[in-house]
């Protein structure tokens, strides 16, 4: 396939063998966005954030969109897998553990990651998705992950941009894949919060002691 590389960061941890925090950043976000808030979890993971491929309006996203809420669901198909591509050669290069990925997405890089658990649902170790969307309207009748994986949740109560039942159906399928599921509304719009962040970094600690 003609895949673009992506613009990335890498900042390797002290301890050998972390696991690896990839960071995706929202709409109009870059590669620097996320990193302040990752170093939030710790100096045991490794940081891999990347900047979206695709412009709209000069503001970099992970994917096209075909409107507020619509996805160009070819175009997320194709960067989902460009992506994973670009990370998995990465990981060879950088030398991290691929199995060992966590990602950390906010707004449209929570729906990538969201897509990257539907098109590779046994790739990552855990994801942290703040404010996301079901990526695809019709989900795969047997998508299914052995991993088993942990997915963190959180939405804004506020939120006009998502609405609710939607992200409580997106719950549901994820446990109906079989992932373990943990979902949070904070009292906020879509802007991404403070306690947002306490409270994944919490979970994940509660995972990985």
């Amino acid at each position: 396939m003609n895949y673009t590389p992506l613009t990335y960061i890498y900042k390797a941890a002290a301890t050998p063998g972390a696991s690896t925090l990839l960071l995706l950043h929202g709409t109009g976000g870059d590669e620097t966005d996320l990193i302040p808030l990752a170093k939030q979890f710790g100096e045991a993971f490794n940081i891999l954030s990347l900047r979206g491929n695709v412009s709209e309006h000069g503001m970099p996203r992970f994917f096209k969109r075909l409107g507020m809420g619509i996805f160009d669901e070819a175009d997320l198909r194709f960067r989902t897998d460009e992506l994973v591509n670009f990370v998995k050669e990465l990981a060879i290069k950088e030398g991290f553990d691929i199995d060992k990925l966590i990602a950390l997405g906010y707004s449209n890089g929570a729906n990538i990651a969201g897509s990257m658990l539907v098109m590779y649902p046994n790739l990552l170790k855990a994801a942290i998705l703040y404010r996301p969307m079901q990526p695809f309207k019709q989900l795969p009748d047997d998508w299914k992950t052995d991993r088993q994986a942990p997915v963190f949740l959180s939405n804004g109560k506020m939120d006009n941009t998502i609405n609710p039942l939607h992200t409580q159906q997106y719950s549901d399928a994820l446990q109906r894949a079989g992932f373990a599921v943990t979902a949070h509304e904070i009292a906020t719009g879509h802007q991404l919060t403070q306690e947002d962040v306490a409270t994944s970094i919490k979970w994940l600690n509660s995972l990985y002691k």
